[in-house]
């Protein structure tokens, strides 16, 4: 038998090394002197540069849809600790610097996690759709992107009203699990977010209009079933193109995709045998 990991043991040895990942991080931040974005501004800068929706209640297989209501408070307390930061150059954004803990003391409730692969529950669940928002937005810009975690290769939920390439998510737990973006370039950016009775708004703004737009599509898309497992497999790519002359000059893969499906696929779908 495979002796167990120490977090492995109960819930209260994965608690502590919990704790643990979270103190080396804090360590490591000011070892580093990372310079983080901080300051808020209500004053929006004039050049928009990326816009997105992200429909906040979505049926997602057999989830309790109540864990989608609380969603939305969660998301609606996110946006205000976020919106309006600028992202000045040689900053760098961090998600988790800016929300802290989700608790319940600030009033986050109960929500969608994903915990080792399968679909859990917990206080302040929900962030993953903030930071997928934010992550769509940043691909569309000059900004780099410095940690990105991605769900393990795991296909989770069939699809409900996909609006971007599946494999283009995020994963973060507070806080070694972060989603973070450094400004490298001599332009000043700026999330505005907001959340509606449907969507989750945002908008990635800038002082000055960038040299390059930028198209994210995915390519050789189809699900494939190997020694009885179902996979969902792709190549995402980001396009680079010039403003000035709309020439495309460089086609970036940015993620192959080879996902267990971990849901029942429809028999809409065309499996692959392999």
């Amino acid at each position: 038998m495979k002796r167990k990991l120490f977090c492995e043991i109960s819930p209260f040895t994965y608690r502590l090394s919990m704790e643990k990942e979270i103190m080396k991080r804090h360590l490591k931040d000011l070892l580093h002197k990372t310079r983080f974005a901080k300051e808020r501004s209500a004053t929006e800068l004039p050049v928009v540069i990326y816009r997105h929706n992200s429909l906040i209640r979505r049926r997602l297989g057999n989830v309790d849809m109540q864990l989608q209501e609380n969603k939305a408070t969660n998301l609606a307390l996110a946006v205000k600790c976020i919106d309006g930061l600028l992202i000045r150059p040689g900053e760098t954004f961090s998600v988790w610097k800016m929300l802290g803990r989700t608790t319940e003391r600030k009033g986050y409730k109960e929500g969608l996690t994903i915990a080792k692969g399968v679909p859990s529950k917990g206080i302040g669940g929900g962030m993953c759709q903030l930071s997928n928002l934010i992550h769509w937005m940043v691909l569309h810009s000059d900004l780099t992107i410095t940690e990105h975690h991605h769900h393990d290769g795991l296909d989770l939920f069939p699809d409900f009203g996909r609006q971007i390439p599946f494999g283009t998510g995020t994963s973060i737990s507070y806080n070694y699990i972060d989603y973070r973006v450094k400004n490298e370039t001599q332009n000043t950016y700026q999330l505005h977010l907001w959340v509606d009775d449907e969507y989750l708004r945002g908008e990635l703004r800038a002082g000055e209009q960038q040299q390059h737009t930028f198209h994210i599509h995915v390519e050789n898309e189809y699900f494939s079933r190997e020694e009885g497992v179902v996979y969902r497999n792709g190549e995402v790519y980001r396009d680079i193109i010039d403003c000035v002359t709309g020439q495309q000059l460089e086609s970036q893969l940015i993620r192959t995709n080879h996902a267990k499906v971990m849901y029942e696929c429809p028999p809409t779908v065309t499996i692959v045998e392999k």
